[in-house]
């Protein structure tokens, strides 16, 4: 965020570093998928890898809410 105008050679740099298919193969067939979200399909992540059954992604976001919640309670926010 905020370099906006670096896009396209961000995309270009990065473009190694995305979990596709052949990533993930060479990991175990139980290894997860993990992302804090929000990702970016078909930048950092191909959506063949995102949805997948290895993908906890929205496990994930999911506890990451009921901690954020619990931390409002605990700070007593109103």
């Amino acid at each position: 965020m905020g370099f906006e105008n670096e896009t396209a050679e961000r995309e270009k740099v990065f473009v190694p570093y995305q979990v596709n298919e052949k990533l993930m193969s060479k990991a175990a067939p139980h290894a997860l998928f993990m992302h804090c979200l929000p990702a970016t399909r078909g930048q950092e992540v191909t959506d063949a890898v995102i949805d997948s059954e290895n993908s906890v992604v929205f496990d994930q976001a999911e506890n990451r809410m009921h901690v954020q919640k619990a931390i409002f309670v605990f700070i007593d926010w109103r």
